[in-house]
């Protein structure tokens, strides 16, 4: 009987762990989807911190990639058009990425999306 309830217990806890995403992480990464999918006004701003300056701004719909020292920036400027920008940070400059236009994220939107070309078809016949 022990037994019995010690692997309910463990299958119960291995669910709970493995279910353990927060509406907070799902809303997060739907947000960055659809900034990436160049769906959300941003806005960077790049800060001289000695200066207390501003050296670049730029807003529009725009994704942002951030990696040690540098920030590339993807902008769409027209349908189908893009131009990149790269932005080298040292120890006294840094960078703020604001959200302007805000992203309407559905907890319980969902899609499905199906490849035709990748579907096989079959024919089956039978004879007797």
């Amino acid at each position: 009987m022990k037994k019995v309830v010690g692997v309910i217990s463990l299958i119960v806890l291995s669910a709970m762990l493995l279910a353990g995403c927060t509406e907070s992480d799902r809303v997060t990464k739907n947000i960055s989807k659809e900034a990436d999918n160049f769906n959300v006004t941003r806005r960077v701003t790049v800060y001289n911190m000695r200066t207390d300056k501003i050296l670049l701004e730029v807003i529009g719909n725009l994704s942002v990639k951030g990696s040690s020292g540098d920030v590339d920036l993807l902008v769409e400027v027209g349908p189908g058009q893009y131009k990149k920008h790269f932005i080298h940070l040292n120890s006294w400059t840094t960078y703020v990425v604001e959200d302007i236009s805000g992203a309407f994220v559905d907890k319980y939107h969902y899609e499905v999306n199906i490849l035709p070309e990748m579907i096989q078809t079959y024919k089956f016949t039978f004879s007797d």
